[in-house]
């Protein structure tokens, strides 16, 4: 039996091959766009692949089932009550798959979703399972969230309890050893307490998952929809891309490099332009009206959080990290990479461009005391519910980066803004895309919260309006 795992930190999101090297048959589980790595690791174990299984309309990136089925001929499998617009096989609850000795079990495990699944997978015919693939309902430390896209008729409410059922009375049955293997890991907007893991054991998760002790249905569905992330608006968008015969990722594609009159160009026609720098650089000196979405962090959900998906985007990079932060974008799905601009390793940009540079405003806690002392500014905290339990700073807007762009609106205007999140990076993201909308007078806290904390003691997160 062949099981491998392929994660990626930027959207925090694990995919399979399931081989038997017996028959050279293989299935891929939860593929990203980019399918090249299982192409080349089918090749090199000689493996076909012939079919391709989501295990539920993925929210947080685009699926790679269309481009797989194109250069592999596979069939793609959802649960069952998946609709789509492309030909599925619907995969029963109880349903096996035989790729020879190798066979694969279909689960519903709905909760999460409402065709979501979980796919067992044994070595030879009724062995004790190797692994379960859980997708999005059981992850390392948590469970997936039931709020993020209604597919289907029903609630949030109702699909948390479907989601206890799916955990207490079916994936918890199973051995002791089985090996869990989930489709997202710490970072994910999918839940709220994920684990740096990658693997566990389904004895590991009800020893230490705070959803898998025993409880109530009823306190079970207070515990997991209370505190969640905000979710990103793009996360709609990519569900429903999931369902639809969209356009397939064109991976021969090389984004051009822009001359500095081609970007002067762009900022002036408007362009959303994401500087990919990290904070420091973008607050040594920046161009007016660009976004920081820094290559170092969670670039490819951020981006989404920043830019509409298929909305036009020029990108400003450090040599050599161009290609790459167009794939990651384009793993949700956003196609449209215009073009990019290398800045030098010592931040100096191209000499068209090289008058409007500018450094960024930003304010440092003892300034902030000083302003929120004189009720002289705004101060907006961009972090999530659950990171506001810990205390937050006095008199600050909750108003969580994810969903940041369509309210901004809502904000105070008429005087100063200080934006904060836990340590910087988010905060460098929010305050350049209120500047980049037509907010004057943006500043984000050096340091966030962290330094907020170190200046003085935070109040309790009931202080906070």
């Amino acid at each position: 039996m062949i099981l491998e795992q392929y994660y990626i930190d930027c959207l925090s999101h694990a995919s399979y091959l399931i081989g038997d090297e017996s028959t050279g048959r293989a299935v891929v589980v939860d593929p990203r766009r980019d399918i090249a790595e299982y192409l080349d690791e089918a090749e090199a174990r000689g493996l076909t692949i012939e079919a391709v299984i989501n295990t539920h309309f993925h929210a947080d990136f685009v699926s790679g089932h269309l481009e797989l089925a194109e250069a592999t001929g596979a069939w793609i499998g959802y649960g069952v009550g998946a609709e789509t617009d492309y030909p599925v096989r619907l995969l029963a609850d109880g349903e096996t798959i035989s790729l020879g000795e190798v066979e694969l079990e279909i689960v519903a495990t709905p909760g999460h979703t409402w065709e979501s699944i979980s796919v067992l997978v044994r070595e030879h015919p009724g062995a004790v399972p190797a692994a379960v693939l859980t997708g999005d309902s059981l992850f390392i430390g948590d469970v997936g969230r039931p709020d993020l896209v209604n597919l289907g008729e029903g609630s949030a409410e109702d699909l948390a309890r479907a989601m206890f059922r799916t955990v207490h009375d079916k994936l918890l049955t199973l051995p002791d050893e089985v090996t869990v293997m989930p489709a997202h890991g710490h970072g994910s907007s999918c839940g709220k307490n994920l684990s740096e893991e990658l693997t566990s054991t389904i004895g590991e998760q009800r020893r230490t998952n705070y959803a898998a002790q025993p409880m109530s249905e009823d306190e079970f569905v207070r515990l997991v929809t209370d505190g969640q992330p905000a979710a990103p608006t793009y996360f709609a968008v990519n569900a429903g891309m999931n369902k639809a015969m969209r356009a397939i990722y064109a991976s021969e594609r090389d984004v051009p490099e822009l001359t500095g009159a081609q970007l002067r160009a762009e900022l002036e026609a408007g362009t959303r332009i994401l500087d990919t720098r990290t904070i420091d650089d973008f607050a040594a000196g920046h161009l007016p009206g660009t976004v920081n979405v820094g290559f170092d962090g969670r670039f490819a959900e951020t981006s989404g959080m920043v830019a509409e998906i298929g909305e036009p985007v020029a990108l400003i990079t450090y040599p050599g990290e161009e290609q790459m932060a167009a794939l990651r974008m384009a793993r949700i799905g956003s196609d449209n990479a215009i073009g990019f601009v290398n800045v030098r390793a010592d931040g100096v940009f191209p000499d068209e461009v090289a008058d409007l540079v500018t450094p960024t405003p930003q304010t440092t806690a003892r300034e902030l005391t000083a302003l929120i002392d004189a009720d002289a500014v705004t101060v907006v905290d961009i972090r999530n519910p659950g990171e506001r339990e810990d205390g937050v700073i006095p008199g600050a807007l909750a108003q969580p980066l994810a969903q940041l762009q369509v309210h901004i609106g809502d904000l105070p205007a008429g005087r100063p803004i200080v934006v904060y999140c836990a340590g910087g990076w988010r905060s460098s993201v929010a305050a350049s895309l209120l500047r980049a909308e037509g907010r004057a007078d943006v500043s984000d806290l050096v340091g966030g919260y962290q330094a907020w904390m170190d200046a003085q003691t935070p109040v309790p997160a009931a202080a906070a309006h």
